[in-house]
């Protein structure tokens, strides 16, 4: 599997999901994770370790309704639990051997954005400024 594809979607992600304004950015990422939380609960072949895990992202996603930093912590349970499926149980897609393995690439791109706030990237783009501006340099005598 590819790895830039994975991060790629990551950044798809971010850019989408900076469309929304805040307070309902965070809030919908938040739900976001949640659902991202339960992925694995109808086949992941880890029985009722998914049950515990699914309960546990959903405190943190409840959580992450009022916190960035718990939607970053969600994003990065959800890492670790896909390593595992990767490793150990069966794959978020069974029709793709590694796409576990490519989760655990697109969702750690996804918490780093949220543990840094979860800002706009395209308010960011909009707002920097275009370059430092030339003045026109006073003329050379010869």
């Amino acid at each position: 599997m590819s790895v830039v594809a994975p991060i790629l979607i990551g950044l798809v992600f971010i850019t989408l999901m900076s469309l929304n304004r805040e307070p309902h950015r965070r809030r919908f990422n938040a739900v976001f994770v949640a659902g991202a939380g339960a992925a694995y609960i109808s086949g992941g072949g880890l029985g009722l370790w998914e049950l515990l895990f699914t309960a546990v992202v959903t405190f943190v996603a409840y959580r992450g309704l009022d916190s960035w930093t718990f939607i970053g912590i969600g994003w990065l349970l959800h890492t670790a639990w896909d390593v595992v499926h990767h490793v150990k149980g069966d794959p978020i897609i069974p029709s793709f051997h590694d796409s576990s393995f490519g989760c655990a690439l697109c969702d750690p791109v996804i918490a780093l954005w949220a543990l840094t706030g979860g800002r706009s990237v395209i308010d960011h783009v909009k707002n920097r400024p275009i370059g430092l501006r030339r003045h026109a340099s006073p003329s050379r005598r010869a």
